[in-house]
């Protein structure tokens, strides 16, 4: 369940019908300074409001930053119907033009963003070329359709946008798109017509490679340079299938319902894509979590955001032609099966146990989303390519069965793990927290048992000391993508005394202090809180929180970093997504872009290049403001270099961390991989070497577990295929937790020892 913070409009929904906008500013006591009503095409310049307008935000207050949002213009795949699709433009022939709705709804994101965004950013010159190149990378991201040339066509409009995005003029970005369209129409045309010539006219014995990604490579200079992009392109994957032991009559009729159905997508656009595609290459400029949705997409994001409908519980975000998972809701279907993982690429979606698995390559995003929606305990099937490998041929197909995600399954969840030392045996607690939820509707009414994170926390620590007692705890937040700031806030209190927690600065510089009230402490004793890459907003801010008052160690990886604070605001034509502030520890530094830095690290399968906010392009970066007045509650400093020699000479020993090194150290051999080979024999041998590579490292992790080792990669593929239609329980122990729960227990030998020293005569 998300929530977003309030609507701090600029404007009065009745005051800006399409024809004036309202200006209101008020000061922090929330008295009127100012207030005029321009005509919409007048740019707001005037020196009686400027310097109040520059940034446009109301106070915070602690019911405003109930939920934070951990990534940007992304679509849950939860729900059950598609929704009714806006008219699309069946003829490629017929070019798309804007609407004046988008017009007007182009002039208002343009003042929200330069009057309303945390980020000072003028609209200007320098701005245009930013759009300008951003646009045409959104459009055609791998490079594939468009040429130099065409570029070359557009380049007038590189310094003019700002003026254009400003007034509402949408022709430069429409005459852009619709090139583009019937550029990508004419291409798939020609590739049709090449798979229909035959691919056994292909030559498979020249030495040549194609590289995996052509993102970051030159456009080509004219079409006929995109002609051998092609051809290389229907060779690799003709290789791909041909690997996967299809016939080649098998991959020509793949391979051609695969184009054909993307030139007839191609045909369908509407021109609310092409504005929603362009206002975010617009609104992306100011942060990465700043979008502009469509009506459609408004109401597709508000029905996934209350978690209404049933579904898988996937965050699925736009990867150049595929569709990639993001991150997985806690406790939903996908994240209670185990084999959908963040960064996995979707390329086909099936219906039931044995419907059709259609390629969904190069499909919109929406399309994708309304494929794997459907009805509770209903099955969907997904063809992805692994995160772990860079060869597309290399698929798995995963069966979910979809579900509605439930509060209670997002509870905190606890476990006890015995640690042996000699002749002593340390109980460690484990308390396990997916999101940090609370039944806002329940405490509105009043009820008293209402769940909430925190006290759901406070019962299970209360129930592990009422048996045989606790000598540590660990608080488990992998995976955890946020959620109420309230119970961060109210979470940390039951560990520490009163005292501030962390610090919200707004776009106009103040700062507002967030604190614990409550000098009572549930839990004194030792104390770990484990994260991941995957750990953002509200864990972070606690993890920071146990960090800075020395309370407790922080064990794991480097967290997300996200440390933002959007609302949403309603235009006369869709929404916005807009950044409005940034969260801070109470040490100064803020949590966005770099995270929380653990103090003992583990290793981790996660490619942070992939995955965190400083992997986003125009992501806010860090920075630091006044730190606050607090009391640490221990110098656990002191121990920390013999808690990390202990730690790494445990991992360096353990057989399953062993095998986890080589998982990573393979890993990164298949991400540092940047062409495979077109030559089918050369090609075959790569195939082999990967397969070989992979059992070895799966079979090294299997025994390490104590389980048997797989005879051959067929009995390794058939494993999968059982396990993916295998529901998985979710696990509180794993390596990390024993771990974690190993350092706690160093950290009680310590103090043990330090004791008994200060004791002795």
């Amino acid at each position: 369940m998300t929530q977003y913070l309030n609507d701090h409009s600029i404007y009065s929904e009745k005051e800006v019908p399409f024809k004036s906008f309202r200006m209101v500013t008020k000061d922090r006591n929330q008295k009127l300074v100012c207030a005029r009503t321009l005509p919409y095409n007048q740019n707001i310049t005037s020196r009686r409001c400027s310097k109040m307008m520059k940034k446009i935000t109301l106070p915070f207050s602690a019911r405003n930053l109930a939920l934070t949002l951990l990534l940007g213009s992304l679509f849950f795949a939860l729900g059950s119907a598609a929704l009714s699709p806006e008219p699309a433009n069946e003829s490629p022939s017929a070019e798309l033009t804007p609407t004046p709705e988008q017009q007007t709804a182009s002039r208002d994101i343009a003042r929200q963003l330069e009057y309303g965004h945390y980020r000072t950013l003028p609209i200007n010159r320098e701005l245009s070329s930013q759009v300008f190149d951003r646009y045409l990378e959104s459009l055609d991201p791998q490079k594939l359709y468009l040429s130099q040339e065409d570029l070359d066509t557009f380049a007038d409009y590189r310094f003019r946008l700002d003026s254009a995005i400003k007034s509402g003029q949408l022709d430069p970005a429409f005459r852009i798109y619709n090139r583009f369209q019937s550029r990508q129409v004419a291409r798939l045309e020609k590739v049709l017509k090449q798979l229909e010539d035959g691919i056994d006219k292909l030559d498979f014995e020249r030495e040549e490679a194609i590289p995996l990604d052509r993102k970051e490579a030159a456009w080509a200079p004219d079409q006929d340079a995109l002609d051998d992009i092609w051809r290389k392109r229907i060779k690799s994957g003709v290789l791909a299938q041909r690997l996967d032991g299809k016939s080649d009559e098998q991959i020509a009729e793949s391979l051609v319902k695969r184009y054909k159905g993307q030139k007839k997508r191609a045909g369908q656009a509407r021109s609310e894509d092409v504005f929603q595609t362009y206002m975010n290459a617009v609104t992306t400029i100011y942060d990465p979590h700043t979008q502009y949705f469509s009506p459609r997409t408004s109401e597709n994001f508000n029905i996934n955001m209350s978690l209404s409908l049933e579904g898988i519980g996937a965050v699925l975000q736009s990867d150049n032609e595929f569709t990639k998972v993001v991150r997985l809701v806690p406790a939903g279907p996908a994240d209670k099966n185990g084999r959908l993982k963040p960064a996995d690429r979707i390329v086909g979606v099936g219906q039931g146990e044995n419907g059709e698995v259609i390629n969904v390559i190069g499909w919109r995003l929406d399309e994708v989303v309304d494929l794997i929606r459907g009805p509770k305990h209903s099955t969907v099937r997904l063809e992805v390519i692994p995160a772990k490998t860079t060869d597309e041929s290399k698929t798995r197909l995963i069966s979910i069965v979809r579900d509605r995600v439930k509060l209670e399954d997002q509870s905190a969840k606890s476990d006890i793990i015995d640690i042996q030392r000699e002749d002593t045996t340390r109980r460690i607690g484990i308390i396990h927290i997916p999101t940090f939820y609370a039944d806002f509707r329940a405490m509105q009414l009043g009820d008293p048992n209402a769940r909430s994170t925190t006290r759901d926390v406070q019962q299970l620590i209360q129930e592990m000391r009422s048996g045989d007692g606790i000598d540590g705890l660990i608080i488990d937040l992998r995976n955890n993508g946020g959620g109420a700031l309230q119970e961060a806030i109210s979470l940390t209190g039951l560990f520490i005394e009163e005292g501030p927690t962390v610090q919200v600065r707004t776009a106009d510089d103040r700062v507002r202090v967030y604190d614990d009230p409550d000098d009572a402490v549930l839990y004194n004793g030792p104390l770990a809180v484990l994260v991941n890459r995957m750990s953002a907003s509200a864990s972070e801010i606690f993890a920071a929180a146990i960090q800075d008052y020395g309370r407790g160690y922080v064990v794991g990886e480097q967290t997300f970093g996200k440390g933002t604070v959007q609302a949403v605001r309603g235009l006369s034509h869709g929404q916005l997504k807009l950044t409005e502030a940034k969260f801070y520890r109470i040490s100064g530094g803020s949590t966005q872009h770099r995270g929380v830095i653990p103090d003992i690290e583990m290793p981790s399968t996660i490619d942070h290049t992939l995955i965190g906010e400083d992997t986003l392009p125009t992501a806010l970066p860090w920075d630091q403001i006044t730190p606050v007045k607090y009391r640490r509650v221990d110098d656990i400093q002191d121990e920390l270099p013999v808690l990390v020699q202990r730690h790494n000479q445990r991992i360096l020993e353990n057989p399953e961390f062993v095998a986890l090194r080589k998982e990573i150290d393979y890993i990164a051999d298949l991400r540092n991989t940047k062409e495979v080979s077109l030559k089918e024999s050369r090609r075959r041998l790569e195939w082999d070497g990967l397969r070989e590579a992979e059992l070895s490292v799966v079979n090294g992790r299997r025994v390490a577990e104590g389980l048997p080792a797989f005879r051959d990669y067929n009995e390794f593929e058939s494993w999968q295929e059982d396990e993916a239609t295998r529901q998985d329980s979710q696990k509180l122990i794993d390596l990390f937790t024993r771990e974690t729960a190993e350092i706690l227990v160093d950290s009680l030998d310590l103090d043990t020892q330090v004791a008994s020293h200060s004791s002795s005569p």
